[in-house]
Formats: structure tokens, C-alpha cells, sequence
């Protein structure tokens, strides 16, 4: 078989018939099995999916397992000599995937490889990303210390990280976990998920091992559709479309906790330390800044108190997973 194709369900029952429809309107060319890994959703997507697809291989999780380990679990079963990391909240475009088999295929040193993204109105979504330096630009979203990084980037011209746009194919550290595509012939070197991550930053580490068994590319010819936290969504209650967007609610939190981990994991105690002192130091910071704002402002800041108090309390929350990082033990860093 050619291609084992692993979606990850939660609550997501009408997004992933519509992936599932465009997978298979748009997949003619290679031999491919799907995998649905079921976080414990409770609804009536088992039902529908193989009503309409028999041919699905359902795996049932009995709570929920967030991203890591459950594309671990789909992995255990894959048959493809490819295997395709698929978002439900995917739409495939024009052969995107047949495109991105031949494409990888062509890349004989290739471990992996991901495809450009799109916004549902047809505009460039980022893709995938170039490693920064101690993975500082995991600071830009908080409200007064990322001001003070994004202007240290522009004033050193540092990198842009993100990949929104690019020309025929492009070498990048890591690919956005909507699309990854991967020879199966890889994993037995670069290991699978780490399963102390929840949610978020997970395919960053990952591909950090897969990079050490040859380059990551993506392509620009092979396009996919990606509606952005259509399932995460569900989970935190939250209609934002980024991952960062609001650090101080529960999604930002996990943000927060996943971040720290990857950069525990990948990089080293010296910039674990640096990334959770900036997340402490920015309570004391966002107090003096926000009331300079208030008073400069007339009453109207950008910011107000009650994100100040949902920051300082998602601090204090998270340092109880950061000490447990910073001694390296193995756990499952799903924020409460």
C-alpha cells in the first residue's frame, strides 16, 4: 500500500466527512488506507464515517489523547509505505496529495514533507517554519516583553520564521501539523510522537528527529485548504483561529506549557530557563505597562485588568508543570 492517511477526531464529525470527501475526490494515483483515531468524543461520527466509508480503520481512544498519542496509536497500525498526518479540519485541493507523494518520491535524501496551506478565502497560510534562535519568537505574543522581541528582531533583521509564501519548494525546520507527509522507511530512526505533549509544539520537536534522517521540503504546487482550530476549537471552547492568540485563557495556557516543553526537550535547560523567566517576568511588566497605558490612554487600554489577572493566574498554574520540566521527568503536560 502506498499511503496510510491518520486523522485525529474530536467532536469534529462533519469536518471530517468533508476531509474525507475531498481525500477521496481528489486521490486516484496511489493506494491509500484511512486511520481515524477517535479522542473519546462521544458522538455519532464512528457511525456516519463508516456508513459512508466501511472501509475505515477506527481506532477508539478511552479519554482524550491529544495529538501526540493519538497519531502514535495510528501509527502502530499504519500499513502505507507513506504516512500522512491529515488534520479534519483539511479540504484537499486539486490531487494535493497524489501531487505531494510524486513530489517527496523526486527527494531521495527527503524524510518528510508539507504541502501550502490555505486560508478558506484562497490566501497563503503559514506552512511551516525556520527554527530562531532559543525559540524566542515563542515570546511575541506576550503584550509588553513581545513588543520588546519583535522590535530586537526587526532592529537585528533577524529571520522572518513563519513560511507563508515560496517558490516551487523550499527547505524548512519543521511543518505545520495540518499536512506532514512522511516515508514510513524513516521512522524507525527519528521515533515517533513524544507522549509527554498534550497539544501544540509536538510536530516541532518531532521534526527536529526527523530532520536528522534527511531535509524537510514543502511544496507550493500541491494545495490544501486548512480552516484552522476546527478541532482544538471544540476542545477549549474558543472560536480563535491562531494558537496564541489569548495567552491568558486555557488554550493559551496549554500554548504556554507545550511551548516550554518543546523548548526543554529540543533545546536544552539554558534556553528552558530563558523562555519560563520571560512568561514569570512578564507579570511585573504588564502591571507597570498596562497601568502607563491606562493613565496615557484615558482609561483605554489595549489591555485591560482582568487579562492581567488571567495572565498572573495561567503563570501560576503552568509553574507547577515548569518545575516538573526542569527536572526532566516523564508526564503528560495536559493543562487542567
Amino acid at each position: 500500500m502506498d499511503l496510510s492517511i491518520i486523522i485525529i477526531n474530536y467532536k469534529s464529525t462533519q469536518l471530517v466527512l468533508d476531509c474525507l470527501d475531498s481525500v477521496y475526490q481528489q486521490t486516484h494515483q496511489h493506494s491509500f488506507e484511512i486511520i481515524i483515531v477517535d479522542n473519546d468524543s462521544k458522538d455519532d461520527c464512528k457511525e456516519k464515517v463508516l456508513a459512508k466509508y466501511p472501509a475505515t480503520r477506527w481506532i477508539q481512544m478511552d479519554y482524550n489523547a491529544g495529538f501526540a498519542r493519538a497519531n502514535n496509536a495510528g501509527f502502530a497500525i499504519a500499513q502505507g509505505d507513506h504516512i500522512l498526518l491529515l488534520n479534519a479540519d483539511t479540504i484537499i485541493l486539486d490531487g494535493a496529495i497524489d501531487k505531494s507523494i510524486a513530489l517527496l518520491q523526486q527527494q531521495k535524501d527527503a524524510s518528510g514533507c508539507g504541502v501550502q496551506l490555505l486560508h478558506t478565502d484562497g490566501t497563503n497560510q503559514i506552512s511551516g517554519a525556520h527554527n530562531i534562535k532559543g525559540g524566542l519568537n515563542a515570546l511575541l505574543p506576550l503584550p509588553y516583553l513581545g513588543r520588546l522581541v519583535r522590535y530586537l528582531g526587526y532592529r537585528f533583521k533577524a529571520t522572518v520564521p513563519s513560511i507563508h509564501e515560496f517558490a516551487d519548494k523550499t527547505k524548512v525546520d519543521w511543518i505545520v501539523g495540518a499536512y506532514i507527509l512522511v516515508k514510513r522507511s524513516v521512522l524507525s530512526k527519528s521515533g515517533l510522537f513524544d507522549e509527554d505533549f498534550f497539544m501544540y509544539m509536538e510536530e516541532i520537536e518531532w521534526c527536529g528527529r526527523l530532520q536528522q534522517q534527511g531535509p524537510l521540503y514543502l511544496f507550493s504546487e500541491p494545495k490544501v485548504i486548512h480552516i484552522l482550530g476546527g478541532t482544538s476549537n471544540d476542545y477549549y471552547k474558543t472560536t480563535e483561529s491562531g494558537n496564541t492568540k489569548q495567552i491568558w485563557n486555557k488554550k493559551g495556557r496549554q500554548v504556554m506549557v507545550s511551548t516550554a516543553l518543546r523548548t526543554r526537550k529540543q533545546l536544552g535547560i539554558g534556553w528552558f530557563l530563558v523562555i519560563v523567566s520571560a512568561y514569570i517576568l512578564e507579570i511585573p511588566v504588564f502591571f507597570v505597562g498596562l497601568l502607563i497605558d491606562t493613565i496615557l490612554s484615558a482609561g483605554k487600554p489595549g489591555y485591560s485588568w482582568k487579562n492581567f489577572g488571567a495572565y498572573t493566574k495561567s503563570i501560576i498554574i503552568s509553574s507547577r508543570y515548569f518545575v516538573r520540566m526542569f527536572f526532566g521527568k516523564p508526564y503528560f503536560y495536559k493543562v487542567s
